[in-house]
């Protein structure tokens, strides 16, 4: 029995009900209107969650199949994540991460390094958002290869901070910016080892790693062929090129297993995290071999990557009681038996749905591509009125993203599950 049960949807009001329709007017009038839409329909505003459930202020209830962009790992403010906040919130709330730092800045680096796949030493990088987990990565990169040049994914989102931009596939993201980008990325066909060697000879750099996404997950829940990352593993040592895997959306167990890279045994040079990591704070980590993260010199003082809330005592607390949480609840291997559950319940629901192209998932990340975006966003907006919360993922918006908390019953996931396949057409 998970800390706290999925309660069935229970929707009072219209959605939008009205507490949102007039938060979303207010937020028209203070907030840059590129960040959140409000146009031709109010998003829903978020009062409270627990586990897999989510409030709105009009006191609907919801089920989250999408565990808040894949954050909610242990589920919403799992207690002991919550207890672990506040207590360390009462008694060091900041300190000064790369001069005097928190000590348990340490102990977070001790566990995060016994995680990383492979048995040698690793050592780790804090940041704050997925996007400071690829910079650290790609800085890492060039100082350990001595060379800027990247090798990237057509599909992929790594972030929009300048350097994860640059590596970021879709034209939406990064057209509006071209002129400040490096330029220093070039991209292969996603699940196409030989492809990578085209796209390296195309680069405009001299290629110094490959950075992938072992699962897709913004780029619409892709999963490469059983090999892919294996190849990749091996022409990265031939070449000599360092493989920097982007688990930020399939870290900590998602995929049913700790790390999507450790399906295929592959250890990486470097490993991106974030989301999972505390299932609810913001909080990353670029993780490393030891004699690859050694690049970077000695600290003199002055480090030459580093920022204001590097290593955020609360952060660290909510990572190391969510890593605990996913070990005692057994939530890894809930997560690989529960996903061929909902894999094989989701194909059968839609088996012979004109409107659907795939269904695809590993562990639980799900995906139900639609022929047509349209269609999509008819399914999600209908499952919202009927309080199930997914959202469309893909380059065109044609896929239903489905990443539950990983503390999700089978039968409430199943469910929430049989309201999604009824809301396509």
């Amino acid at each position: 029995m998970p800390a706290l049960p999925t309660l069935a949807p229970h929707i009072r009001t219209p959605i939008p009900g009205p507490g949102s329709l007039a938060l979303a007017e207010r937020l028209t009038r203070v907030e840059s209107r590129n960040v959140t839409c409000t146009e031709p329909t109010p998003p829903i505003f978020w009062a409270r969650a627990a586990g897999a459930n989510v409030w709105d202020v009009d006191d609907n209830r919801y089920v989250d199949l999408v565990a808040g962009f894949g954050v909610a790992a242990a589920g919403h403010a799992h207690p002991r994540v919550v207890a672990a906040v506040q207590e360390q919130a009462e008694t060091l709330m900041h300190a000064m991460g790369d001069v005097h730092p928190p000590a348990l800045k340490v102990e977070l680096l001790e566990a995060l390094a016994g995680l990383f796949p492979g048995a040698g030493p690793a050592r780790a990088v804090l940041g704050s958002s997925g996007s400071d987990a690829v910079e650290t990565a790609l800085k890492t990169a060039q100082l350990a290869s001595g060379r800027a040049g990247v090798v990237a994914f057509e599909g992929a989102y790594h972030g929009l901070t300048y350097g994860a931009l640059d590596a970021t596939w879709r034209p939406h993201f990064r057209d509006p910016f071209a002129a400040r980008l490096a330029g220093a990325t070039s991209f292969a066909r996603f699940g196409d080892v030989d492809d990578v060697e085209r796209a390296a000879r195309a680069c405009p750099q001299p290629v110094g790693a490959v950075l992938v996404e072992p699962v897709q997950g913004r780029g619409g829940e892709r999963i490469p062929k059983q090999g892919f990352l294996a190849g990749l593993r091996e022409r990265c040592n031939r070449e000599g090129w360092l493989l920097i895997c982007d688990e930020v959306y399939t870290g900590f167990g998602r995929t049913g297993r700790w790390f999507a890279c450790e399906h295929e045994g592959v250890v990486p040079d470097l490993l991106c995290v974030g989301k999972g990591l505390t299932s609810g704070m913001p909080l990353s980590a670029c993780v490393g071999r030891a004699e690859i993260m050694d690049a970077w010199p000695p600290s003199g003082g002055e480090a030459l990557h580093t920022w204001t809330f590097l290593g955020h005592p609360p952060g660290c607390a909510a990572a190391l009681a969510s890593i605990a949480v996913l070990r005692e609840e057994k939530l890894v291997a809930h997560a690989e038996e529960l996903g061929g559950v909902a894999l094989a319940h989701l194909r059968r629901r839609l088996n012979g749905r004109a409107a659907v192209s795939d269904v695809r998932g590993l562990g639980l990340l799900l995906g139900v591509e639609l022929h047509e975006a349209a269609d999509t966003a008819v399914a999600c907006a209908e499952a919202l009125h009927r309080g199930v919360i997914v959202i469309p993922s893909g380059d065109a918006g044609q896929v239903i993203s489905l990443t539950p908390p990983l503390s999700i019953e089978r039968d409430a996931l199943l469910a929430a599950l049989d309201v999604v396949a009824e809301c396509i057409p």
